[in-house]
């Protein structure tokens, strides 16, 4: 994990993932909802929009420089600020520093926010589903459901032999074996604690299934998120390495894990 200038341009090629937000329900105070950017193949992608990461992506990138927008699904703590990154976008286009509306890929339901998802000329909406794969360069992005109450899509990310698996949210009966074993980087939500399982709403991991999921794959990293602010990082922490044996992370606004 690296810290340090945002502005800060790696000198190497790079598959680059940096944490905007990773709180839910809600953000902690100064925090963020999940949304991340993803660098590679001289691509710049922010990945879900939750309720305060568009303030965070101008620390590395302004909205009209993005490439792409994917949303794992459409509920709120994903999704809040890309109504407001509309704006951005058709503001920057109506002042000549964008041409193009910025396409998004994301599911289509619930439909009621689905169709609100293309806007004017600023975003272009492309559905996605377990059907394809997508390209961005030389990244390969291809998706499956996870067990969750509104259809949602874990990413598989492949660059250069190099592979970044984000979970999105999932339940504990998400079928991870689905995508190639070994990921180099595993994000996946550990919403709850083990002690607070009973109290969860559906789809979510607690950490230790989190835990047990990035050891049961192989995954040579993980990184939680999806982290209720209640908790302390401590605690987290303790019960994540008590399941998983690899490289523990826990996410913060504005750790970046760079794969080389």
């Amino acid at each position: 994990m690296e810290k340090g200038d945002p502005k800060e341009t790696s000198r190497r090629e790079s598959l680059t993932w940096t944490v905007l937000g990773y709180q839910s329900p809600y953000p902690g105070s100064g925090g963020a909802t999940p949304g991340y950017l993803l660098e590679g193949s001289g691509h710049r992608i922010l990945v879900d929009c939750g309720s305060g990461v568009l303030s965070q992506l101008g620390r590395y990138v302004q909205p009209w420089e993005l490439d792409a927008v994917w949303l794992s699904h459409l509920h709120h703590d994903h999704l809040a600020d890309f109504f407001v990154l509309q704006y951005a976008l058709q503001t920057e286009i109506r002042l000549g520093k964008r041409k193009q509306p910025l396409p998004v890929f994301a599911p289509t339901e619930p439909e009621r926010w689905g169709k609100q998802l293309s806007y004017r000329d600023a975003v272009r909406l492309h559905p996605i589903g377990e059907e394809r794969t997508w390209k961005h360069g030389e990244m390969q992005v291809a998706c499956f459901r996870t067990e969750h109450p509104v259809p949602c899509y874990a990413m598989d990310i492949q660059w250069r032999g190099k592979r970044i698996l984000y979970g999105a949210d999932a339940g504990p009966e998400t079928d991870w074996e689905r995508a190639d074993p070994e990921p180099d980087l595993f994000i996946c939500e550990g919403t709850f604690l083990d002690r607070d399982a009973s109290h969860r709403s559906s789809g979510h991991h607690t950490v230790k299934e989190a835990a047990e999921a990035a050891e049961r794959i192989g995954a040579r990293r993980l990184l939680l998120t999806h982290l209720y602010p209640g908790y302390s990082r401590r605690e987290i922490e303790a019960e994540a390495k008590t399941y998983y044996s690899g490289d523990l992370l826990l996410a913060e606004i504005g750790c970046r894990v760079r794969l080389i």
